[in-house]
């Protein structure tokens, strides 16, 4: 198993970007979703509603990539760099709402845990299967991971996994929501991902970790379990 892409999100919920190497801190990958777009209530842009969250589907028009130490964001009508009140300006109009971009400062962006992975051959499992396109930018992993097994990386909870020079703690399943059907980073709507991966998967499609030890990641760098609960140390 090695790593066959690497994906991060400067603007949560917007799309995101594929990078040859990232470094990992505590938090998660350097970049990945530090901004969000907020509205007056403070609910935070997504693709559906809970109590931290409000849907805006027109914030999935967007795209983001980390330029130094902002994000540049592309969208119907131009590209800025987050801090230019124009920018929150033209996300206003274009959301049918007061919002802005808010860079975090506290409690994490991330739905979950800090770092998301997916298997190649769990998503081609999703496309033979399920009869969907299995596109990995559906299901906005951090980490796609190389398998030959479908669904292996769901074994590995409590797990620790080694990339690169990182450390990975495997946390839980991540339960997949509407935002799978719906129009994103180049893709058409696909209406009848999110029922038939409930009928057959109850939902579940990757898999959260947290980082146990900080360092860095490039594409191609092998995957290796490290099996720390039949470890004695």
């Amino acid at each position: 198993m090695n790593i066959a892409e690497i994906r991060r999100y400067p603007v949560k919920s917007m799309g995101g970007e594929s990078v040859e190497s990232v470094d990992l801190d505590p938090r998660g990958l350097v970049g990945d979703r530090w901004f969000c777009v907020v509205d007056a209530e403070g609910k935070l842009a997504s693709g559906k509603n809970s109590q931290r969250f409000r849907r805006y589907d027109a914030i999935f028009d967007y795209t983001a990539s980390m330029v130094d130490d902002q994000a540049q964001v592309v969208g119907p009508s131009g590209s800025w760099l987050t801090g230019d009140p124009e920018l929150d300006r033209v996300l206003s109009e274009h959301l049918g709402a007061e919002v802005r971009v808010q860079r975090e400062t506290g409690r994490p962006f991330q739905d979950a845990g800090e770092v998301s992975l997916v298997g190649t051959a769990s998503l081609d499992w999703c496309r033979e299967h399920l009869a969907v396109d299995g596109d990995r930018r559906r299901v906005r992993p951090n980490l796609v991971v190389r398998t030959s097994e479908p669904f292996v990386e769901e074994g590995w909870g409590g797990e620790r996994i080694r990339v690169g020079g990182v450390e990975l703690t495997m946390v839980e399943c991540i339960e997949r929501c509407r935002m799978v059907d719906i129009a994103q980073e180049g893709l058409a709507a696909q209406p009848g991902w999110l029922k038939a991966l409930g009928r057959e998967r109850d939902l579940n499609l990757g898999v959260y970790a947290d980082v146990a030890r900080v360092g860095g990641i490039a594409l191609g760098d092998p995957v290796e379990v490290l099996h720390m609960k039949d470890s004695s140390a």
